[in-house]
This record gives structure tokens, sequence and C-alpha cells, in this order.
């Protein structure tokens, strides 16, 4: 008999209101393929909801569940205890705030039951303590509202992070190498290569492997000065350098780095550099809870006055005016005034 054959784990997927469909259905998928490919059913799923009602998805697709918080929390103590917890949400996760929701992950992470996040589920295991002093990744665009809420995490950029029993990752087809990890760690590679040529996946990436296309290919430019020049311009974005600093580091004249952002971004580096300062700065007004004081502090302005102004400028609104819309679209959702 084949040394896995017997392997199996049993995995509940909370599913939190307006959650992300794709990462939901790679997972799922992934844990689908693997049992046939061999041959029984290695791993078993249940969905979960906090009052155990159908769950809406962000593109407006109703899932129904087997069970709520209610049902799993005493399942923890029994023979139908899962092996472990995903919890999956998206938009509008950070509006997410349940007590039951805490107790439950905390409970289960507590009995030994590995706990983990599809996309922006982060933030609820961070809720709920879990993530202090530890690793995780969470999609690029929520990552600096969470890293503001909760400055005790270790949040990173990558595709997925594995930190003794938690497991995060940040959305998207991500979900699925994590998934593959978790496969191969059950049943080994030759299992997770037959998956990947079922799923049309050329390859499985590693955890650290970068979400977001190269600055070379997101940009469309190929001059190296240039994009050496953007990466520590967005590493400073909480304290921006001077243009003097910056050209020292590149070992460029500020005349040659003004004609190089010319000829390439058409702008100046002072221009560009404020543009992605506000670009973080529109990111935590949309996703967090922060002051727009804060706001302006974390993006690198001195006054709140000032952010106002420049990011009228380029939004043709007000910080607070941006803040007030997301409030409205959360409403909508919510009141399923809007798709």
């Amino acid at each position: 008999m084949n040394k896995f054959q017997t392997k199996k784990r049993s995995i509940a997927f909370f599913l939190v209101p307006q959650f992300t469909m794709l990462p939901f259905a790679a997972a799922v998928e992934t844990l689908r393929i693997a049992n046939r490919m061999l041959g029984y059913t290695a791993y078993t799923w249940r969905l979960c909801s906090t009052d155990g009602e159908k769950v809406y998805s962000s593109c407006g697709i109703g899932i129904e569940v087997n069970s709520s918080i209610a049902d799993e929390r005493k399942a923890l103590g029994g023979e139908h205890r899962p092996d472990m917890v995903l919890v999956c949400s998206g938009v509008y996760v950070e509006e997410f705030q349940n007590k039951t929701a805490s107790a439950f992950l905390r409970e289960t992470y507590n009995r030994g039951i590995a706990v983990g996040s599809l996309c922006t589920g982060a933030h609820l295991l961070a809720q709920a303590g879990l993530l202090n002093g530890k690793r995780c990744a969470i999609h690029w665009e929520n990552l600096p509202g969470f890293a503001e809420a909760f400055p005790q995490a270790e949040v990173y950029a990558d595709l997925y992070e594995v930190d003794g029993n938690i497991y995060t990752c940040a959305g998207g087809t991500a979900s699925l190498d994590m998934m593959l990890n978790l496969i191969g760690q059950d049943f080994g590679e030759n299992l997770v290569n037959r998956i990947c040529e079922q799923q049309l996946t050329d390859r499985v990436r590693s955890p650290h492997d970068r979400q977001r296309l190269p600055l070379r290919a997101r940009l469309g430019i190929q001059n190296s000065k240039v994009l050496s020049i953007i990466e520590v311009m967005e590493a400073n974005l909480a304290e921006p350098l001077s243009l003097v600093e910056i050209a020292d580091n590149a070992g460029l004249s500020r005349r040659q780095i003004e004609r190089l952002f010319r000829q390439e971004m058409g702008r100046s580096p002072a221009r560009y550099y404020l543009e992605i300062r506000l670009d973080r700065a529109r990111h935590l007004l949309v996703q967090s809870s922060m002051p727009v004081v804060e706001v302006a502090v974390a993006c690198g302005f001195v006054s709140a006055s000032h952010f106002s102004k420049c990011y009228r400028e380029i939004y043709n609104r007000s910080p607070q005016q941006e803040r007030a819309e997301r409030k409205l679209t959360l409403t909508s959702v919510r009141t399923g005034v809007a798709a």
C-alpha cells in the first residue's frame, strides 16, 4: 500500500461577506484535482459563515454554507473537528468586526488546529491577535493599510507565508500556490506536478515570488537607472528623500536625473515622487480608518493642509471627500443598492 494512501485532511472555509471568489475557487479546485489524481478523497472541505446563512461574494454570487461559527466551535472538541480553518475575505474586510469570529479563530489555533487566510483574511487573524510577531502575506493593495493597523504583525508582499501553524496568502492565484505547498507536504512533489499539468499551470511559484509585475514591465520602461531610482522612492514614502540624496544614491547629478525622468516618465522626479506618495495615501484612505492627518504623516506630508492641497490637485477631490465616497459605497453594498 502506498505510504500516503490513508492520509486525509479536512478544511473549513470561513466565508466573510464580500469575499473574493478567485482565491476561494482556486483553493477548492486544487484540492478537488488532488483527490482525483490520488483516486480517493484525501481532502474534504466544508463552508462556514457567521450565522450559517448564504454568503455573497464581491462579484455578487451567493454561496450556500454548511455550518455557522457556533456549529464549528462545537465541532472543535469532537470527531468532526477540521485540520485547518481558512478565512476567505476580500473587499471592505476592515469593516468586518466580529468578536465571535475572533474568539472562534483563537480557540481553533489554541487547540492546535492550523488557521490561515486567503486574500485579505489576514485582517481577521490579526484582529484575533494571532499574527503578533508572525510573518504573514496580504494583497499588495491592502498592505499599506494593514501595516498601519497591525504594526505587531510582520507583513510582506509575498505570495504566501507559512509561519508555524499559520498560513496566509495574498489572494488571487496565490491561493493555488499555497494549496500546492500544502499538498506537497502531504503527498510529495510528483502529485504537485500532476496537479499543475491538469490546471495548465507551468510552474509552482515560491512563497517569496513577487506579487506585482516587475517595475520594468509595470511601467513599460527599460532604463535601469530610472528603475533603481523609483525603487528607492517607493521604499521611502513616509520620510521622502531629497532629490540631492536620491542623486547621491544613484551616482548621478541632479540635472541628469531631471533629464532622465523627463525622457522616460514625461515628468519631473519630484512630480513622480509626489504621485506615488499620494497613491499610497489613497490606499490608506480607502482601506483603513486612519485619521486624515495620520495618513498625511504616513505618506511624508508635513501638514494636513498641504496634503489636502496636493491630493485635490491629483484626484480632483479632497481626502475627506475620498473617505466620504468610500463610506457611501460601503453603505450601498450593505443595503444591496450597488452590485
